[in-house]
């Protein structure tokens, strides 16, 4: 078992991750509000976050959550760490310091006088590079580390004063270091606030998981592929812009993890919709499909009643529609077939309704959410209380199976 200093480590590397995500997220969302679509986003690539916002704009963000109350001194090794990702890649030709601005985004404070001090956004009145030079060679000097990661963090930097030309000056003209950054929870509460105004507040929520879930996934893509591609800003916009869509007042979200679900149709065999369609003689395979949209319906409304997105009455109202239609075109067969009918006949009849739910039937629960899946799916959960059915005589012939079973 891990112990107590193991598991911290491991818990804080995970939240980092985390961090990086959702910062990056709200990165998108603020490059999408600026209505400028020419720029990329991409998370561990060259760095922690990687942005590309026209010709020669390239922005390189390390990010460090740290505990309230830690400080970042000149022998900071969060400090050294990120000089040295960026002295390696600026020896090594990676970046290009002067199309390239390099930005160190932490939590923790940074004390006035100290190397970081000196290299706030650009514009402010106390930048100083060589100054913050200066503070960063004498720390090096004065440091007896001779473990852990800061004697590589020096090499790396010591490594860019040697040759014909030093890039320790151009490297400080590049960095800017903020200090008071948002933490996971800050953030995330500006995402909320984001989702919010996008859909309004009873909706955020909702808008808000389908954004993060689209935009992880899709990083993880960009990640687990070498050279992978970047979230770029005419990708977002048409994500979030069809996102917003499903979210009008006269649409309905349908998740992909829903509509591409996987189902067991062995599972349902003995489920009374199931049994509705063997009583009319309807093929496994067709079968197999109706067992498809009973799940993908029966999960999807669920997760619009979990979160909220349907209005009061909302769910009878449709499932009333749907009986109404229904009902009128039972009684029509009813009338059809007569009293004197063979069972080949009614099953025949029987199919006829069943194939106008199956094929013809589309009555969206609001007028923007169309998907097929929806319909039918709601009439075999009817089905399955018995409220609608295909064979003339269902609602006898089941309540006949079930005797049985009851008796025993």
């Amino acid at each position: 078992m891990a112990d107590t200093g193991e598991q911290y480590e491991a818990s804080a590397s995970a939240l980092g991750y985390l961090f990086q995500f959702a910062k990056a997220l709200h990165i998108c969302i603020e490059q999408w509000m600026s209505g400028d679509m020419a720029w990329n986003v991409a998370v561990e690539a060259a760095d922690d976050i990687e942005i590309h916002q026209g010709t020669g704009d390239r922005r390189l963000i390390q990010l460090k959550q740290r505990a309230a109350g830690v400080r970042m001194t000149d022998l900071s090794e969060d400090l050294w760490k990120t000089l040295r990702i960026w002295a390696e890649a600026a020896k090594a030709d990676r970046i290009v310091l002067a199309e390239t601005r390099l930005f160190l985004l932490t939590t923790a404070e940074i004390p006035e006088g100290s190397a970081a001090f000196y290299l706030p956004p650009r514009g402010s009145q106390h930048r100083d590079e060589e100054r913050a030079l200066g503070l960063l060679r004498e720390a090096r000097k004065a440091s007896k580390a001779t473990k852990g990661p800061l004697p590589k963090c020096f090499e790396a930097f010591d490594n860019l004063d040697q040759g014909d030309r030093s890039l320790q000056s151009p490297l400080m003209s590049r960095i800017e270091i903020l200090s008071g950054t948002p933490d996971i929870n800050e953030v995330r509460n500006a995402l909320q606030g984001l989702a919010a105004f996008a859909v309004g507040h009873e909706a955020a929520q909702a808008f808000l998981t389908r954004l993060e879930g689209w935009f992880y996934n899709r990083v993880i893509e960009q990640m687990q592929t070498p050279g992978g591609r970047p979230v770029t800003g005419s990708e977002f916009d048409e994500m979030l812009s069809d996102l917003q869509r499903q979210f009008r007042y006269d649409s309905l979200p349908i998740d992909p993890d829903i509509s591409d679900m996987s189902f067991d149709p062995s599972e349902a065999v003995d489920q009374q919709f199931v049994r509705q369609l063997g009583l009319i003689g309807v093929g496994t395979e067709r079968i197999e499909l109706a067992v498809r949209d009973y799940v993908r319906a029966f999960t999807q409304r669920s997760r619009w009643s979990g979160e909220n997105l349907l209005r009061a009455g909302e769910l009878g109202k449709y499932e009333r529609k749907l009986v109404e239609e229904w009902r009128s075109r039972f009684a029509e067969m009813a009338e059809e077939l007569g009293p004197e009918v063979t069972e080949e006949e009614k099953k025949k009849e029987a199919r006829r309704i069943y194939r106008w739910v199956d094929l013809e039937a589309r009555f969206p629960i609001r007028s923007g959410c169309d998907e097929s899946f929806v319909t039918k799916g709601s009439y075999h959960m009817l089905a399955d209380e018995l409220k609608v059915g295909w064979h003339p005589d269902y609602s006898a012939r089941l309540i006949a199976l079930l005797e049985p079973a009851r008796t025993h």
